[in-house]
């Protein structure tokens, strides 16, 4: 039986303590920022560019600058490939050197110096193999997944702050408000979201932000519903009472009162509705309805490994990221679950 909790601490403290006491969450919270901190600087992690070359007693920068080839005893004025074998021989003798990222290869890298066709396999100079078009799978990977937490992450807040705005209004005013919006949101979630999804792919470029703001106009009303409850439960309580009868206006009641302790619901769902919105994400560009093409994506992945089921490497380790992620997810949201909920709290 595990240690109580000291009462005497603030019920913020008191839930961290038991949400740490759940080593699966609490772990799975740490790996999970780990891996999102380390995604944030992928570019410091894999890159076809050194991070530094010393040449002939200059320093250069080239993941901050375009140098031409003949910077570094080339021919050409075009920008230096790096992955080049006479290139990477100029600057790495006679004194000269390079610090290369520890993978080097970049989202969109293709290496024309290949010794294999493509797909390839996971080898020396490809650790996880090649896509079929002769990206780095590893580095597709890694940016992968950062474009898929971002995603999550934006997702989340403005699917949670709509949700939140539209539950207060109706839960706090109720009466034909509350019933104006309810019959606005069966409307609304009766819309086909996957053909509207289609629709609008047909009619504008592809991009993230219009991904975004489609997936935001219905990503809410799940979230507004306990919102709603929290706020229909809380404006009886006696505090709201009595600060109404003091003339507080309504908004300070929302916002100082009420949506500090209806916040239990949203604060449990975050983990699981980032899960979600990967998870739609993942799915769109797998249709290819998702990300613009170039940008990397999980879902685009899955698609290159149901066309080459050969190249097994590609939705072994992809599918193995994917699932990672919403496992660790999972957990978080879980152990955060049994740390809000008061049924399970020790005294």
């Amino acid at each position: 039986m595990s240690a109580a909790v000291n009462p005497s601490l603030s019920p913020r403290r008191r839930a961290w303590l038991r949400f740490k006491r759940n080593r699966l969450g609490f772990w799975s919270l740490v790996l999970f920022c780990t891996l999102v901190v380390l995604s944030l600087g992928a570019e410091l992690i894999s890159n076809d560019r050194p991070l530094i070359v010393r040449y002939e007693g200059q320093t250069y920068f080239p993941m901050l600058k375009d140098y031409p080839e003949t910077t570094f005893g080339g021919d050409f004025q075009t920008p230096a490939d790096y992955l080049d074998p006479y290139v990477r021989q100029r600057i790495t003798e006679g004194g000269n050197w390079a610090l290369y990222t520890l993978n080097p290869y970049g989202a969109n890298t293709l290496n024309y110096f290949a010794k294999a066709p493509n797909p390839s396999g996971p080898s020396r100079d490809n650790w996880l193999g090649t896509d079929d078009r002769g990206r780095d799978l590893l580095a597709q990977l890694i940016y992968g997944f950062r474009v898929s937490v971002l995603f999550g992450i934006a997702l989340t807040v403005v699917g949670v702050a709509l949700g939140v705005a539209a539950g207060a209004v109706q839960g706090f005013f109720g009466g034909k408000t509350d019933l104006a919006f309810q019959r606005f949101i069966e409307i609304w979630g009766s819309m086909p979201e996957l053909y509207l999804l289609i629709i609008f792919s047909a009619v504008f470029a592809p991009s993230i932000a219009l991904l975004l703001v489609l997936l935001s106009l219905f990503g809410w009303m799940g979230l507004s519903d306990y919102v709603r409850a929290e706020f229909l439960r809380n404006r009886q309580l006696d505090y709201v009472k009595a600060a109404r009868a003091l003339g507080v206006k309504s908004g300070q009641i929302i916002r100082r009162h009420i949506l500090p302790n209806s916040m239990t619901p949203v604060v449990t769902f975050l983990p699981f509705r980032m899960g979600a919105a990967i998870l739609a994400l993942t799915s769109l560009d797998f249709l290819g309805l998702g990300v613009p093409p170039g940008t990397p994506s999980l879902g685009e992945l899955l698609s290159q490994g149901k066309n080459n089921i050969d190249a097994w490497w590609i939705s072994i380790f992809t599918f193995a990221v994917l699932v990672t992620t919403l496992l660790l997810l999972t957990f978080m949201g879980d152990a955060l679950r049994d740390a809000l909920d008061p049924r399970k709290a020790e005294h």
